[in-house]
């Protein structure tokens, strides 16, 4: 254990500061500090409308949205089977070109 009798006393210095700040008066908060602090927070919990809903605020809500919306407005092309090569004309009335012998 150690002995307390072979300890070195406190530095002078050091002694002479903290007796310093123990002398200062305590420090005191400006007038009406706590009625602003107060005021504030009460302002701070009113309920704000918000111009989107919240799911909107999130970005990865808005990816999806915008992903289904994507997905959605197409006009089925990739739904539907793709047409053989011959069967591209430029006049819808137009016969087909034949097809060339195996």
């Amino acid at each position: 254990m150690s002995n307390p009798a072979s300890r070195p006393g406190p530095d002078p210095e050091w002694e002479a500061a903290l007796q310093q700040l123990r002398r200062q008066p305590k420090a005191q908060p400006q007038p009406f500090f706590y009625a602003r602090v107060q005021a504030r927070l009460a302002a701070q919990l009113l309920p704000r409308r918000a111009w989107l809903p919240g799911w909107v605020r999130r970005p990865a809500y808005a990816v999806l949205l915008g992903m289904l919306v994507l997905a959605v407005s197409g006009d089925g092309a990739a739904l539907r089977p793709a047409a053989a090569p011959g069967h591209y004309t430029s006049d819808p009335t137009d016969p087909p070109a034949p097809r060339p012998a195996p």
